[in-house]
């Protein structure tokens, strides 16, 4: 499994890949889950919560909400959705 983008969530997403790995391989391909009850969300969550932390802190948050700010338009396109305003 690949690093995490921040070092210091390496251990969440670790545990967190493992998890949806096991989850995803043994119940969800053989239909005995489904992506609604997915029991890694909360650790997804926890990862999500760490790396969007880590984000922030190095700035790089901003420049992600630039980029999707920019690309709104061809995404809508792209997705066949009404133009965002």
């Amino acid at each position: 499994m690949s690093q995490s983008l921040a070092p210091e969530c390496n251990e969440l997403k670790e545990r967190y890949d493992t998890c949806f790995l096991k989850w995803y391989s043994e119940k969800y391909l053989r239909g005995i889950s489904t992506s609604d009850n997915n029991e890694c969300a909360t650790m997804f969550k926890e990862y999500n919560v760490c790396l969007k932390r880590a984000l922030k802190e190095r700035g790089i948050d901003k420049l992600l909400d630039e980029a999707r700010e920019d690309f709104k338009e061809n995404d809508a396109t792209l997705l066949g959705k009404k133009k965002c305003k």
